[in-house]
C-alpha cells in the first residue's frame, strides 16, 4: 500500500500536518509528500490512496487546488481519497466538521471530486511572520470573530491528536465509499 499526500499550504501547516501525517501512516503504509505545485512530479499509478490537504486564507482555498482536482479527478476518484481543510475558523467547536465548517461544505458542494473521508482542523496563527497586509486584515477577521488579536503571538490551534486518529483511519480504509 502507498500513499501520496498533496498539500497547499500558505504559512507552513499544512505542510506541517501533511508530514505529520506521513509520519504517522509510515512503516505500515509508504507516504509520499509533495506540494500540490509540484504534482507534475507525482507518478499517480504508484498509489492506492491519495490525501489533499489546502488551506483557507481569505475564505479560499489556493487556485491549485481546485486546478489540482479538475486536473486529476479521475485518478482521484479511482482511488481511496480524503480532504483535509485547515482553516482557523475549525478552532471553534461548532465549526470543525464538513458539515459545519462554512469553506468546506461550499467546497464539497462544489467539487466534482467526492473524497472518501475528510476532516477539517485548525491551522495556526502566525501574527510575526505575515507581511503587513495579511497581519492587519487576520487581526480584523480574527476581532470580528472573538479571536486572538495580540500580533506579537503565535497560536496553534491544530489538534495533533484529531489529525493522528484520521491517519490511522484513512490508512486502514479497505475500499472506495460507494
Amino acid at each position: 500500500m502507498k500513499m501520496l499526500v498533496l498539500f497547499s499550504t500558505r504559512d507552513g501547516q499544512t505542510q506541517r500536518i501533511a508530514r505529520f501525517i506521513a509520519d504517522q501512516v509510515q512503516p505500515l503504509t509508504e507516504c509520499d509528500v509533495i506540494n500540490i505545485k509540484d504534482i507534475g512530479t507525482a507518478d499517480w499509478q504508484a498509489y492506492d490512496r491519495l490525501l489533499i490537504a489546502a488551506s483557507i486564507r481569505y475564505g479560499h482555498y489556493a487556485p491549485e487546488v481546485h486546478r489540482c482536482i479538475a486536473d486529476h479527478l479521475p485518478e482521484l476518484q479511482a482511488r481511496i481519497s480524503g480532504f483535509i481543510s485547515v482553516n482557523l475558523t475549525a478552532r471553534k467547536a461548532d465549526k470543525c466538521t464538513p458539515h459545519t465548517n462554512v469553506y468546506t461544505r461550499k467546497f464539497l458542494e462544489q467539487s466534482p471530486w467526492t473524497p472518501d473521508r475528510c476532516l477539517v482542523v485548525a491551522g495556526a496563527l502566525r501574527y510575526p511572520r505575515y507581511r503587513w497586509f495579511d497581519k492587519f486584515m487576520i487581526r480584523l477577521i480574527m476581532k470580528i470573530t472573538g479571536g486572538e488579536t495580540d500580533t506579537s503571538k503565535e497560536v496553534e490551534y491544530t489538534d495533533w491528536s484529531q489529525v493522528a486518529d484520521f491517519a490511522d483511519n484513512f490508512a486502514q480504509i479497505t475500499g472506495k465509499s460507494l
